[in-house]
């Protein structure tokens, strides 16, 4: 309930500041239509030569661009944005206001900034999903709706891990910003299913860039082609990395030395 009561103000806090700039809703969402428009063309063209695309038939795959935009619109609401500002207040020293306030540290500057006007693409992504489903014809069992959620939280609980890790980096390094451009480049290979790759590539996107648990994972999901092994192998991966971030986290405040270093 701590969590959520803090969340919940900084949400308030990133209304309050974007309020006073209400264009720049206008601005994300014509930018969110446009890259929607541009992948769903794309899958036009893709599909207008064939009838399906590694075993994946083209409303799966629409499905698919919408788990992508999901996933992409909450990492870009609160992750990125948090994690970019807590490599700055590290190397200019203003980390210590956090590290001064009475709650845990990580949780505060996990949750530090919120871009609310991202919030169109997780609509859009939620509308693509929802159409998806509809022209696939399917209903969604509470077996398969279950097997979603789980992912769902799983490949967010792997990519936060995996950012709050990189973002940690700050620590010891002077800047690491362009690490976190290598995360946003590869994430864009989400908008197709991760087994069309080479080998080499798959393995990239799995388990040194999580996508595949971010985006394929999920929409396999919503495709019923989700086994309850790899759901388990995601769930593992989530808490295996969780442990390590939080370690990795731990291990970096003994070595910063503040503002007055």
């Amino acid at each position: 309930m701590r969590f959520l009561r803090l969340l919940t103000t900084f949400v308030r806090v990133g209304v309050l500041g974007e309020l006073a700039y209400r264009a720049n809703f206008f601005f994300q969402l014509l930018e969110s239509l446009i890259e929607l428009g541009t992948a769903l063309a794309g899958l036009a063209i893709v599909f207008s030569y064939t009838a399906s695309l590694g075993g994946w038939r083209p409303d799966e795959v629409v499905a698919l661009v919408g788990v992508y935009f999901l996933a992409g619109g909450c990492i870009r609401l609160l992750i990125q944005p948090s994690m970019q500002q807590l490599i700055e207040s590290v190397r200019d020293g203003t980390l210590d206001f956090i590290l001064t306030k009475p709650e845990d540290a990580q949780v505060l500057a996990s949750i530090q900034r919120v871009e609310i006007w991202k919030l169109a693409d997780v609509a859009l992504g939620l509308a693509v999903i929802g159409v998806a489903l509809v022209r696939m014809g399917s209903r969604i069992d509470a077996v398969r709706a279950l097997q979603f959620a789980a992912a769902l939280v799983a490949g967010g609980v792997i990519v936060y891990s995996f950012w709050l890790i990189l973002a940690t980096l700050a620590f010891w390094f002077v800047r690491v910003e362009n690490i976190l451009v290598i995360f946003q480049s590869m994430y864009d290979a989400g908008r197709w299913p991760v087994g069309l790759y080479p080998g080499w590539l798959r393995f990239a996107l799995t388990f040194l860039v999580p996508v595949t648990f971010a985006v394929t994972v999920p929409a396999e999901a919503l495709a019923g082609r989700l086994g309850w092994l790899t759901l388990l192998g995601a769930g593992g991966l989530a808490v295996g990395l969780f442990v390590a971030s939080r370690l990795l986290w731990r291990a970096g405040l003994r070595h910063y030395s503040g503002a007055s270093a």
